[in-house]
């Protein structure tokens, strides 16, 4: 029997805390599924799931679709201003203007210090301006989002920064000649792609969930319709709320699977070859080539300094 290591939980307290975590979050989705199950008369049934592309009650479910077309919309553009402004903003300051790192920090912790309905008397004056200019179309209310999301997808994008070492890589692409819109897009970007598809996934969860900015706005989202649909339909308004969450979740999973860590190759190292060992002296000696005695050829001092040498014609024989 394997001594089990110190400080480690065994596999069977492991296995009920995960399970115990797990019940935590299953068992208010199976309540909600169970709920919109019911039927109005008694018993189960998919009614109120059909309801949902059921033609004849499209009127009924109009702000709805309405509240859904307008959030995804909202979403897009909230992840528009997160990539095409916060994005360069926060690489400007980590790479150009260090000093003002912590001030930064200090201003994207605010709008998680303000509660929501505070900010909203804050934003109600420059919204009465904003629709005095441009109207007061639900786009403008993404401009509000992006405040709300800003603390989220700066310390998902700055973790990914720092881990990188941002720094260093693009004064590499700068000595080179690459100018900083190159650096931006060429380096930077896809050293942080996870910390961009966390961004991206936080902004669109936060923009589909967000509720009390739209509604004393006055803006009809999917939240404020799915308070105006409970009030009449109960159970779709639960089967909507239930389908979103498995949805928010399956992108999730996919966001996990693509930003992870390449896998390596494998057969990358050529089958005719193998590692050379000297290589690591000659490569630990600060670039400086070792000695060549005087009856070593050209070809002994491409051996030393490439890591991999040819195989001889014995081990050639009895590798195949």
């Amino acid at each position: 029997m394997s001594a089990r290591t110190p400080g480690r939980p065994s596999p069977a307290l492991a296995r009920t805390v995960i399970a115990v975590i797990g019940a935590v979050f299953l068992i208010p989705l199976v309540a909600m599924l169970e709920f919109t199950l019911r039927r109005t008369a008694g018993g189960y049934g998919t009614e109120h799931w059909l309801a949902l592309f059921d033609p004849a009650k499209e009127r009924v479910y109009r702000v709805l679709f309405e509240g859904l077309g307008n959030s995804l919309l909202l979403a897009v553009l909230t992840l528009a201003l997160v990539l095409l402004l916060f994005f360069p903003t926060i690489v400007l300051v980590h790479l150009r203007f260090p000093r003002l790192q912590r001030a930064l920090d200090l201003l994207t912790i605010l709008p998680i210090a303000i509660p929501a309905i505070v900010l909203v008397v804050g934003f109600a004056p420059i919204y009465r301006v904003l629709g005095q200019a441009f109207g007061s179309g639900v786009w403008t209310l993404s401009l509000a989002y992006g405040v709300l999301v800003l603390p989220f997808a700066y310390r998902a994008i700055v973790a990914d920064l720092t881990s990188m070492d941002a720094r260093v890589r693009a004064e590499a692409a700068r000595s080179l000649g690459a100018g900083w819109g190159t650096v931006l897009v060429r380096v930077i970007a896809p050293g942080t792609r996870r910390g961009l598809l966390a961004a991206a996934l936080l902004t669109t969860a936060i923009v589909l969930g967000e509720f009390t900015v739209s509604s004393l706005l006055n803006r009809i989202t999917l939240q404020t319709a799915l308070l105006q649909l409970s009030k009449s339909d109960p159970f779709v308004a639960v089967a909507v709320s239930l389908l979103s969450l498995i949805v928010v979740f399956l992108v999730l999973l996919a966001v996990s699977g693509v930003g992870g860590p390449p896998r390596a190759r494998s057969g990358s190292r050529a089958r005719g070859a193998r590692p050379n060992p000297h290589a690591p002296a000659v490569a630990g000696a600060h670039g400086a080539p070792g000695p060549i005695t005087p009856s070593g050829s050209a070809s002994s001092a491409a051996s030393l300094s490439s890591p991999f040498v040819p195989l001889s014609a014995e081990e050639s024989a009895h590798a195949r």
